[in-house]
């Protein structure tokens, strides 16, 4: 005579999903008690003394010329901006051209869709000005 498992009903399947969330909150809430406990632990326990020649920027042993503070161009923020969505889409791209063909056809056409957006938000920064750099 074999045996075999019960096969799980509805709501129990619905405690066994609601566990794991219970787990994830548990270990997600552990994790930030410790993360604020280190911060205030360490702003708990250092000693400072504030003087003139601690509160002074310092670059690499050399005393700073002028402010001490530079402004950066917006431009590079968008460039960053436009280089991370599109590292994001080859994140997305390098593992369906991997299987590729076993996915069949409806899923080319899906990457294409998705590209085409990539593509024409692309075109937008574009016709914005965003890409030119004068």
């Amino acid at each position: 005579m074999s045996q075999s498992t019960p096969s799980c009903s509805a709501p129990t399947k619905l405690l066994h999903v609601s566990e794991s969330y219970g787990v994830i909150l548990a270990v997600v809430a552990l994790g930030l008690v410790g993360l604020i406990g280190a911060f205030a632990l360490n702003k708990a326990l250092t000693v400072t003394y504030p003087t003139e020649s601690k509160l002074k920027t310092y670059e690499s042993g050399v005393d700073p010329v002028g402010e001490g503070w530079a402004q950066v161009h917006i431009r590079y923020y968008l460039f960053a901006y436009l280089y991370v969505i599109f590292a994001v889409d080859a994140i997305y791209l390098f593992p369906w051209a991997t299987i590729f063909a076993t996915l069949g056809f409806s899923t080319l056409i899906e990457m294409f869709v998705f590209l085409a957006f990539v593509a024409i938000g692309l075109l937008y920064a574009y016709r914005k000005g965003v890409l030119r750099w004068t």
